[in-house]
């Protein structure tokens, strides 16, 4: 890893994704998690103040990043519940939680840059209960050609900027070759953002 992805990357990445448009959509999500609950790519834990103490039983936040594993666990510290959180130090392509053993998955503004999001998604079937569901909102390929062609010519130049970050990933099509059915997706352009990196989608998903 080179300073530029150990040190700037992972700072960058916690300022843009505390931006207020994403902040809000995160809000849409987080909360209704509820029971055992799995956070795929916890960052620098952005999320944990919104998770409903009164729903969740237990937080699995897992970060490949040792640097923003660092700032997690400072955040659940100041958030005062670094006790009911247990962290997990690993990529999403390898769950090291049991078949059938947590009750909602929350994915926020990851799936962009999971290297294999095949991987990812079949695990996280794998770790569902059958009655379990996805919380999601993330980023990805915008519906409008002329967007998606500037997705397209940016995204070589953007991905090593930007943590490996993907700008055409089509959200809702991922969901679905995983073997998911969507359930009251929405979707929009954020607003203040430039549109090549502000499409977004957001909703639950289960298991087909």
């Amino acid at each position: 890893m080179n300073p530029w992805e150990r040190y700037v990357v992972p700072n960058m990445i916690a300022c843009a994704c505390g931006s207020k448009p994403i902040m809000k959509q995160r809000e849409k999500v987080v909360p209704k998690a509820e029971g055992r609950v799995l956070e795929l790519g916890c960052g620098s834990g952005t999320n944990f103040a919104m998770y409903d103490a009164n729903k969740v039983d237990r937080l699995f936040a897992l970060e490949p990043s040792p640097g923003m594993l660092a700032k997690a666990r400072r955040e659940a510290g100041a958030l005062g519940i670094g006790s009911k959180i247990e962290f997990l130090q690993t990529g999403a392509e390898a769950i090291p939680l049991e078949d059938n053993s947590i009750d909602t998955v929350v994915i926020t503004f990851v799936l962009c840059t999971i290297p294999d999001w095949k991987a990812a998604l079949a695990e996280t079937r794998r770790v569902l209960k059958p009655e379990g569901r996805v919380l999601f909102s993330e980023h990805g390929l915008a519906p409008d050609e002329n967007v998606a062609k500037w997705q397209r010519r940016i995204e070589p130049i953007w991905k090593p900027l930007a943590g490996g970050c993907h700008l055409t990933r089509d959200v809702g099509a991922l969901f679905t070759e995983a073997g998911f059915t969507l359930e009251d997706a929405e979707t929009m352009y954020l607003p203040s953002t430039p549109k090549v990196a502000g499409f977004v989608s957001w909703g639950a998903a289960r298991a087909a």
